[in-house]
């Protein structure tokens, strides 16, 4: 977590004109995996993940952090879609090693990547090497396919998709998505033979990224609080793991039935992002 990193912000991509920021290791042999990592339901808040992106990259990876806005008259799913292609693009130039695509997510940004692995029809046939979903909810539609993970799978739609390797982690105090959307995800894709694991921590909606809600922005916003650095660093781990970098250390993996206890942490605003 100490590796020095270089953080490019503000760079372009795709016809909107949107921006996204690069955070890499300063100094490693070759090519780093590349994490394609999504936000939230709140318009361009990319800055929101910068924490979780420079603990990741500390760990080795070329973590991509793409604005995107929910509240487009598509859902977002122009700007979802052009930051994979300009990823798939551009991630070689940049230090990444374009064999290696991870696609993660938090909040709604979780709910758009697992979505993306079971369709690959909304990415041209495109699939990501592993998936990483952060405090998602999975019952909803997604804006990337317009259909909800869960029900993909519950009909029957995502059956002939190869599997591809599925990370979940929720935290057990999140108010704003309760984290039995994520078990509930978890056992539908353990039914259908996926290889997914579901990891808990003592945090809420905003600590598992490194952040907390700060009402009078309306927004979140990094936070040195003991729950959310454990909570955050356990995400970066998990990054880490999806990419072949590293074994994610010391979390708690938790079968769907068995719902972890939740600590005393400070919750963000229940209805924030979802």
């Amino acid at each position: 977590m100490t590796a020095d990193i270089d953080v490019t912000t503000g760079l372009r991509y795709g016809g909107s004109g949107r921006y996204l920021d690069v955070y890499r290791p300063a100094a490693v042999p070759g090519p780093a995996p590349v994490v394609l990592l999504w936000h939230g339901r709140g318009p361009d808040e990319r800055d929101v993940l910068a924490p979780l992106a420079r603990a990741a990259a500390g760990l080795g990876l070329l973590v991509l952090v793409p604005d995107w806005r929910s509240d487009a008259p598509d859902g977002g799913s122009a700007h979802l879609r052009d930051s994979v292609a300009f990823a798939r693009r551009e991630a070689g130039d940049l230090g990444g090693d374009d064999r290696t695509l991870v696609l993660a997510g938090w909040s709604m940004g979780a709910k758009a990547a697992v979505a993306a692995a079971l369709n690959p029809a909304a990415f041209d046939g495109w699939r990501p090497t592993a998936v990483v979903g952060i405090a998602g909810g999975y019952g909803t539609a997604s804006p990337v396919t317009g259909t909800a993970p869960v029900e993909d799978l519950d009909s029957g739609r995502a059956d002939p998709v190869a599997p591809v390797p599925v990370r979940l982690l929720h935290g057990t105090a999140d108010q704003v998505v309760d984290a039995g959307r994520s078990r509930e995800l978890h056992a539908a894709l353990a039914g259908r033979g996926w290889p997914v694991t579901l990891d808990e921590v003592d945090s809420d909606h905003a600590g598992v990224v490194m952040t907390a809600y700060a009402p009078k922005l309306g927004r979140c916003v990094p936070s040195a609080a003991g729950h959310a650095v454990r909570a955050g660093r356990r995400a970066a781990a998990l990054l880490a793991e999806a990419a072949g970098t590293a074994p994610a250390p010391g979390i708690r993996r938790v079968p769907p039935d068995r719902p972890g206890a939740a600590g005393n942490v400070q919750s963000i605003a229940p209805g924030r992002s979802l």
